[in-house]
């Protein structure tokens, strides 16, 4: 498929949603590098479900709640490392593509919209979500900390999640003037929500403070559908509830985030 522009130069045509050249563009990186990012994504959650789920478990005599402490943990687990991935993938890549290689520069004088360029990064973070945590359900399913056929429903569950805290983050990171301030973003709000949003203990067990603070976080949300898919029980709040409040993250974090592209972009 061809166009050709006012100069009478023939140069491909941009497919019918340009978002889509934008997330093959990543996905041809991807293809080069994605064995550097194994260990990271999928290693290293599996050696953590051995290590707390075999090592600590064995000291947790009556598990939580009446169920092994190694099938608690699982879900958090890979609500946590879908968060991770996502924050990740929405940090130093969106700052250098602006500070650094100037990626998005050379995109948007493609051209393609604030939006494309946005959505087809964006699709890419999601995708490395997904094909992260559906390794890590598989594994620890061959564990068998997957007691129920409702786990299925994790997948789509951790694209929410990871969509209301990537968006948030690309804001963030597009305004963000250094990667010093992306330093402070892991320290102050990914370290914490990883420690205290539910993933290796109950946050009924937290203060009455820092468990209000807990249950705002995104994490604590995708991580109480999780384990309620896991599990086959019913989460803690109602699934609307949660899915809505997800949603109202994603929304939210789209808005501004495009607000922080066009400002960069459009000049």
């Amino acid at each position: 498929m061809v166009d050709v522009s006012v100069a009478g130069r023939v140069r491909p045509a941009l497919p019918r949603v340009p978002a889509l050249a934008v997330l093959a563009h990543y996905l041809v990186g991807y293809r080069r590098t994605w064995r550097a990012g194994v260990f990271s994504s999928f290693l290293l959650p599996v050696l953590t479900v051995v290590g707390f789920g075999f090592g600590v478990g064995a000291y947790v005599d009556q598990g939580v709640g009446g169920v092994r402490y190694l099938d608690w943990l699982v879900p958090g687990l890979i609500a946590s490392t879908a968060m991770q991935v996502a924050i990740g993938e929405s940090t130093w890549p969106v700052l250098s593509n602006f500070r650094w290689i100037k990626t998005y520069f050379a995109q948007s004088a493609a051209p393609l919209r604030v939006g494309d360029i946005l959505a087809g990064h964006l699709a890419f973070v999601l995708f490395r979500a997904f094909t992260s945590t559906a390794a890590f359900l598989l594994v620890t399913a061959l564990f068998g900390a997957v007691r129920s056929p409702w786990a299925v429903a994790v997948l789509p569950v951790v694209l929410l999640l990871s969509l209301a805290v990537a968006a948030p983050t690309f804001a963030f990171s597009a305004w963000a003037p250094s990667d010093s301030y992306l330093a402070l973003l892991f320290r102050f709000a990914v370290i914490p929500m990883t420690l205290f949003a539910g993933v290796f203990f109950p946050v009924e067990s937290l203060p009455s403070g820092l468990r209000q603070l807990a249950y705002a976080t995104p994490l604590w949300h995708g991580v109480d559908l999780c384990r309620a898919a896991t599990l086959g029980v019913a989460p803690q709040w109602s699934v609307p509830g949660h899915l809505l409040y997800l949603a109202a993250w994603a929304i939210a974090g789209w808005l501004l985030a495009r607000r922080a592209f066009r400002r960069e972009l459009v000049v």
